[in-house]
């Protein structure tokens, strides 16, 4: 195929041929191998590359009009759901993946590996929205949140405000309960996990948050215990390789018993503060 069969190839077909293209590429294969995988031209993978690496997903999609609701998804709804089993089951090591925690790029990276589609990072942060997971539009209140109570000779032995450490806003939420759970997984303007939970469970979320927006996951069905609320900072410190002071914004009332046993005291290594309200 030369570039000129590649422009008379449907939107669709088109959009499909540039994601396959890119995704190559971005895996280590060259453009010219690429080029004559696909029967394009070199220069044309090159473009599509460029575009994709300077625009994101945006570049991918063919410019159409009249498309209909969810047209414009890469994942189809089978596929949103199976990435969110995947984060709901475990961290991504369980999936074969590096990462300690679930990130956007981590998801991408699944996206990628099991579907051979290329996603950006704000397009991950669009279906996080959707599937209900995350509130990107709260993400930058957290962010902002008031500097906590404590100060260094205030708190308990092991607990110390770490100097120069890096600085995470930490919230535990669950997805919304659903609306009309007959309505099913993706009706209209619900998002999957609304009128999606008898379908995924009870889903609980933990979020830690970085001053540069950056956001670490680790989900499951069911409320956290001090253990596993234990591990998520273990995760978390271990993504970092270094020492952490983190400021808890949003924590479950009737979870607070947990409080008296969590966090595990890492002196030097984690310090766990309290926003004021």
């Amino acid at each position: 195929m030369t570039s000129g069969d590649a422009r008379s190839l449907s939107a669709d077909a088109l959009e499909a041929l540039r994601r396959r293209a890119v995704a190559a590429v971005e895996a280590g294969v060259t453009r010219a191998e690429v080029a004559r995988l696909f029967g394009v031209s070199r220069k044309t993978v090159g473009a599509w590359v460029a575009e994709y690496r300077r625009r994101g997903d945006e570049a991918l999609r063919p410019r159409r009009r009249g498309r209909r609701p969810g047209e414009q998804f890469a994942l189809s709804a089978a596929q949103q759901a199976r990435v969110v089993r995947a984060i709901v089951a475990g961290p991504p090591e369980a999936c074969g993946l590096p990462q300690r925690l679930w990130t956007r790029q981590a998801i991408a990276e699944l996206v990628r590996r099991e579907f051979g589609i290329l996603i950006s990072s704000p397009t991950v942060s669009q279906y996080l929205a959707r599937w209900g997971l995350v509130e990107e539009r709260r993400l930058p209140q957290v962010r902002r949140g008031r500097v906590p109570s404590g100060r260094p000779g205030e708190t308990r032995p092991g607990n110390e405000w770490i100097v120069g450490a890096e600085v995470l806003r930490l919230t535990w939420t669950r997805p919304h309960t659903p609306v009309d759970p007959r309505r099913g997984p993706v009706s209209g303007r619900q998002n999957l996990l609304t009128g999606f939970r008898d379908h995924f469970g009870d889903v609980n979320l933990l979020l830690a948050l970085s001053h540069r927006g950056v956001v670490f996951l680790q989900a499951q069905r069911g409320a956290f215990d001090a253990r596993q609320a234990d591990e998520f900072l273990t995760r978390l410190t271990d993504q970092f390789g270094r020492g952490l002071n983190v400021i808890v914004c949003e924590w479950p009332a009737q979870h607070d018993d947990m409080l008296r046993e969590w966090p595990r005291p890492r002196p030097g290594l984690l310090s766990v503060r309290f926003a004021l309200d």
